[in-house]
C-alpha cells in the first residue's frame, strides 16, 4: 500500500512539473517569440521540479541555474520566477532555508540586473523587485509552514500509535491477570474435589481387592478418570500461568479414550477412513476433545449405549463422526449444554461445520468436519 501511494505521489509530482513547464512555455510565446535555447531551459528547469521530494536541494539548484540563464538571455517578465518559487518552496519544507533564502537572492539578483540593463523606468524595476521578493518570501514561509504540519501529522499519528499500543498492553496484562486469578480458582476447587474423588475410588479399589472382592469395572473407570481429570487440570493451570499454546491430547491418544469409555460401559467402535497422516495441531486437539465430550454425553444422557466413532481423513478436511444408539428418537429436539456449545465453539473457531441431531433408526450423531487449509499451521499427530 505503501509503495502505491509513493507511486501516485511521483505521478502527480510529475503531472504537477509538466503543468508549470506548459504554462512558463506558454506565457513566454506570449510575450515573445523565444528561441529553442530559452524553451529548453524552460523545459529543464520546470520538469526538474517532478524531483523535489526525492532531492529538493538538487532540484533547486537546476531549477535556480535553469530559469535564471533564461531571464539573462530572453528578457522576461515575473512569472519566469514561477518555477524557482516551488522549488523554494520544496527547499523550505524539505529543511533547506538556507539553500531556499540563496537560491532567491541569485534569481532576484539576476532578474534586477536585467531590469537595470533593459529598463529606463526605475520605479517599475524596484516593484517588479519588491513583488519578486515578497514571492520567495511567501514561497519559503509556507514551505516552513507545510514542514511544520507534516511534522503535526507525523506526531498525532505516532500518539495515536502509541495509544493503541497502550491499550493493547493494558488488556494483555488485565486478561494474564484474569488467566492468574483463573488459575487459583480452579486449583482451589477443582484440583481439591478431584484428588478426593481419586483418593476415594483408589481406596475403595484397595479394600474390594484386600477382602478379596472383583472390583467393579466402573470403579476402576472412576479412579482411571481422576488420574486423567487431574493431568489435564494441570497441564490447563500451567498454561493459564505461563500463556503458552493451548494444551490436550490429540487423536494419539484415541487409544486411550477407547479404554477409559470401554471400562465405563460403553460398547464402543472406532474405525479410521482414509490415508492417515499427520494433522495440524490445532485441528488434532479439537477432534479429540469432539469425540471425548460426544462419549461423556453417551454417558451421561444414552445410558452407555453402544456407540461408533469414524475418523475420516479427506483431501481438505478432517471428519469426525460420533454415532450411538441412545434413547434419542427422530424428530426428538437436542438441547445443547455447556459441552455441546463449547463443541461447537471449537469448530466453528477452525472454519468448520457441526451437525449434532438425531438418527433416523434412533440415537444420536454428532458429525463434525474440519477443514485442513485454514487451520494453523502446526504438525500434530495422527490416529492411531
Amino acid at each position: 500500500m505503501h509503495g502505491d501511494i509513493g507511486r501516485r505521489t511521483q505521478l502527480l509530482d510529475a503531472v504537477l512539473a509538466a503543468v508549470i513547464g506548459a504554462a512558463v512555455a506558454l506565457a513566454a510565446v506570449a510575450a515573445s517569440a523565444p528561441g529553442v535555447l530559452d524553451l529548453l531551459l524552460v523545459a529543464a528547469g520546470s520538469l526538474a521540479l517532478a524531483a523535489h521530494r526525492r532531492a529538493p536541494r538538487a532540484v533547486l539548484a537546476v531549477t535556480t541555474l535553469c530559469m535564471s540563464a533564461y531571464v539573462l538571455h530572453a528578457h522576461p517578465g515575473t512569472w519566469a520566477a514561477f518555477p524557482v518559487l516551488v522549488a523554494v518552496h520544496a527547499a523550505a519544507r524539505s529543511g533547506h532555508r538556507a539553500a531556499g533564502v540563496a537560491a532567491g537572492g541569485v534569481f532576484l539578483a539576476g532578474y534586477v540586473v536585467v531590469l537595470l540593463a533593459t529598463t529606463t523606468d526605475t520605479r517599475d524595476s524596484v516593484e517588479r523587485s519588491l513583488l519578486l521578493l515578497g514571492w520567495f518570501l511567501c514561497a519559503g514561509v509556507t514551505g516552513l509552514i507545510d514542514k511544520n504540519w507534516q511534522a503535526y501529522l507525523r506526531q498525532t499519528e505516532q500518539r495515536a500509535l502509541d495509544a493503541e499500543r497502550t491499550r493493547e498492553e493494558t488488556a494483555l496484562r488485565r486478561a494474564g491477570e484474569e488467566r492468574l486469578r483463573i488459575a487459583r480458582e480452579l486449583h482451589d476447587s477443582l484440583t481439591h474435589s478431584i484428588s478426593i474423588v481419586k483418593l476415594q475410588a483408589g481406596v475403595a479399589v484397595h479394600l474390594a481387592r484386600k477382602r478379596g472382592a472383583e472390583v467393579e469395572p466402573a470403579l476402576l473407570a472412576i479412579q482411571e478418570a481422576g488420574g486423567e481429570a487431574m493431568r489435564e487440570l494441570r497441564a490447563t493451570l500451567e498454561v493459564l500461568r505461563t500463556d503458552a499454546a493451548e494444551p490436550g491430547p490429540g487423536l494419539d491418544r484415541m487409544g486411550e479414550l477407547a479404554e477409559r469409555a470401554r471400562a465405563a460401559g460403553i460398547s464402543l467402535a472406532v474405525t479410521s477412513e482414509g490415508r492417515v497422516r499427520p494433522l495440524p495441531a490445532d485441528v488434532d486437539r479439537a477432534a479429540y476433545r469432539i469425540v471425548q465430550e460426544a462419549l461423556t454425553n453417551v454417558a451421561r444422557h444414552a445410558d452407555r449405549a453402544g456407540t461408533t466413532v469414524r475418523i475420516g481423513y479427506t483431501a481438505g478436511s478432517l471428519v469426525v463422526s460420533v454415532d450411538d444408539q441412545g434413547p434419542c428418537g427422530p424428530g426428538d429436539t437436542v438441547t445443547p449444554g455447556t459441552g455441546l456449545t463449547g463443541m461447537r465453539e471449537r469448530v466453528t473457531a477452525l472454519g468448520g461445520t457441526l451437525v449434532v441431531a438425531p438418527r433416523a433408526g434412533g440415537g444420536l450423531s454428532v458429525r463434525a468436519e474440519l477443514p485442513l487449509t485454514g487451520a494453523a499451521r502446526q504438525p500434530g499427530r495422527a490416529a492411531t
